[in-house]
């Protein structure tokens, strides 16, 4: 079969509408004789024959009966496909910065989107947080409360969440009850600020032991030290998920609350970018709750994506 061109598609569509080609000719701004001849060349291409007329009528074949749907479609989706194209080539990349977490999918996810630049700055969350709602960042993925929004003119999305577990010494791999472990808070607070609210609200809502620290043993190396002179287990950081356990030291559930930590896109309450807010709705809608609304689990009261209690 020959090129079909998707105008003489838009040809065939108009005239199948208005089963005139007349008006069909005056829809489309081009000369009746010239609509004929691409109709007849479409038929010819297509090798069937799409509408019966005389100087009364026009109608659709059967085979162009059949055919009108399927070409409809494919002109949406070159419809679609333009407009996509468009935005990837003319819009300024939508900027989004993170902590230590990101969606594994998250390139497949926005490709169709729009351009995603994702800051090489990695920051704690309320640095991110701040960066936008001053405009250098477009979206944030970082840990935020109603009270950081509220205070920065932000909005926040669910985007993620982190059941967090607590590190022992020895063999004994069994849950902790939330109020027997420990909770590190430091005295950095240029960098810990986030963790820190996050870890005084876990001590005081669950009986965790809050102990404050001046050496960055939060996370790395110099929390596993802690750990080994505490007697309690010690609940581990979000930024300290990935880091490997070394042999002396086990993994414990944290139970009688579970502790979650959620992970959020932030971005500004007035945003108005068409790209910033389709990359937020791919990004976290479908996704379902990420386990952080189920019986028994902890999260602090200013946790935006927290349910209201009756």
């Amino acid at each position: 079969m020959a090129v079909v061109e998707l105008r003489q598609l838009r040809y065939f569509v108009a005239v199948a509408e208005e089963l005139n080609f007349g008006r069909a000719a005056e829809r489309l701004l081009i000369a009746g004789p010239s609509l004929s001849q691409q109709i007849k060349a479409l038929e010819r291409d297509l090798g069937v024959r799409l509408f019966d007329r005389d100087r009364r009528s026009v109608t659709l074949t059967p085979a162009g009966a059949a055919l009108l749907p399927h070409t409809r479609a494919l002109l949406e989706r070159a419809d679609d496909l333009r407009h996509r194209a468009g935005r990837l080539s003319g819009s300024r990349p939508v900027r989004l910065g993170y902590v230590n977490w990101l969606p594994a999918d998250l390139a497949v996810r926005t490709a169709e989107v729009a351009q995603v630049h994702v800051d090489a700055w990695v920051a704690p969350s309320h640095t991110q947080a701040d960066r936008v709602a001053a405009g250098s960042l477009d979206l944030a993925v970082c840990w935020v409360r109603n009270e950081d929004l509220a205070q920065r003119g932000l909005r926040a999305r669910l985007i993620g969440a982190d059941r967090l577990y607590a590190v022992s010494v020895g063999g004994d791999t069994g849950a902790v009850a939330a109020a027997d472990t420990v909770v590190l808070l430091d005295d950095d607070t240029a960098s810990w600020s986030s963790w820190n609210a996050y870890a005084e609200a876990l001590s005081r809502d669950t009986g965790a032991r809050a102990l404050r620290i001046s050496d960055g043993g939060v996370t790395g190396p110099a929390f596993f030290d802690h750990v080994r002179r505490s007697r309690r287990p010690l609940v581990n950081c979000p930024k300290g998920q990935t880091t490997s356990l070394p042999p002396d030291l086990v993994r414990r559930e944290i139970v009688a609350p579970e502790v979650h930590w959620t992970w959020s896109l932030v971005r500004r309450e007035n945003e108005s970018r068409s790209a910033v807010l389709e990359i937020a709705d791919v990004l976290c809608g479908g996704d379902g709750d990420h386990g952080i609304h189920a019986p028994d689990v902890w999260l602090p009261d200013d946790d935006p994506h927290r349910l209201p209690t009756a």
